[in-house]
């Protein structure tokens, strides 16, 4: 989250933890993400956002006025509200978003799909005549564009990311050691250890668990290479879908992407290796951009100065009677 000229102000998960007896929400972001699997009976995470969609409302609420409160201090104020949504977000997906925006009190909303804020917020000019391909991969969706004259010429949006690899990594420990192991644990093998471009097997990491037998904890030791096989049907669809958006591009447009290359963005475009991965089955140069993870906040807060240049992938909302 970006405010004014400060820049990123909040960069925390959107989690929500929710007192069941009290009804009420009890934490939000970090701290709330540092409860999962820790918590009694009568607390429950919340996710409110699934596959880069609004899931849960009213939680969704919750944890937007939570960051709010915190920049502004409490002080009462009707903002101007840029959101960021997938590409190819259903109607009804987007009018979710829209609602939750206007209970912030804002006097317009704009809505920016991620790959043209991700590209932005990489430092790369979108009013050039020149192609550019880029892959934003999220916790919830990859989002793939080319974006060209401040709009995107063509996109794919699949809800295979971050998420869905920390998932592949729990059921393959499950199904190939009768582990089970907690959520945090997958994502930091997914952050700390995994190699996705010739990964080895002499590199190991140790995993603590509990064993489905016997009910206890238990301690194993697994390769890299072995995690590569955990996450490698979700590797395939992200690369799969990249094909499908080349294959029926303007020819001219995949000359501008063969001398410029591809820029990645998104917290999962830091996994050790995907850009190498990725350039070897395409055929193109993929580099990660800088500050890979705050791109998408960073472009949104360049949209505000262009946002009467922005084109397809910009949508402005202006609420009644708000002003």
């Amino acid at each position: 989250m970006t405010k004014g000229k400060k820049g990123v102000v909040i960069n925390e998960p959107s989690v929500v933890a929710y007192d069941n007896r009290d009804k009420k929400v009890i934490a939000t972001g970090n701290k709330a993400y540092n409860m999962i699997g820790r918590t009694p009976n009568f607390i429950s995470i919340i996710k409110p956002l699934k596959d880069g969609v609004v899931y849960d409302g009213a939680m969704a609420q919750s944890l937007i006025n939570s960051f709010m409160v915190r920049i502004t201090k409490g002080q009462l104020f009707r903002p101007r509200i840029i959101i960021c949504i997938p590409s190819f977000i259903t109607e009804v997906e987007s009018r979710a978003v829209v609602d939750i925006a206007v209970n912030t009190g804002s006097r317009n909303i704009h809505l920016l799909e991620e790959p043209v804020a991700g590209v932005m917020g990489a430092g790369i000019d979108v009013s050039e005549s020149l192609g550019t391909l880029v892959l934003d991969i999220g916790g919830g969706t990859t989002d793939i564009a080319i974006v060209s004259l401040n709009g995107i010429v063509d996109a794919i949006s699949i809800r295979t990311a971050g998420n869905s690899l920390n998932t592949s990594i729990i059921r393959y420990m499950a199904n190939r050691y009768r582990l089970i192991i907690g959520e945090l644990t997958a994502e930091n093998i997914k952050k700390d250890f995994m190699n996705v471009y010739n990964p080895s097997l002499e590199k190991n990491i140790k995993v603590k668990g509990m064993s489905i037998y016997s009910n206890l904890p238990e301690i194993i030791y697994v390769s890299e290479a072995e995690m590569f096989l955990a996450v490698q049907e979700n590797l395939i669809e992200i690369v799969n879908a990249i094909k499908i958006l080349l294959e029926r591009t303007n020819p001219s447009l995949i000359d501008d992407i063969c001398n410029q290359g591809a820029i990645m963005t998104g917290g999962g475009s830091m996994l050790k290796g995907l850009d190498r991965l990725i350039s070897k089955q395409i055929n193109v140069h993929c580099r990660v951009a800088e500050n890979p993870m705050e791109c998408v906040a960073i472009g949104t807060s360049i949209a505000f100065k262009n946002m009467d240049k922005l084109l397809d992938g910009f949508e402005y909302i202006k609420i009644k009677n708000l002003g």
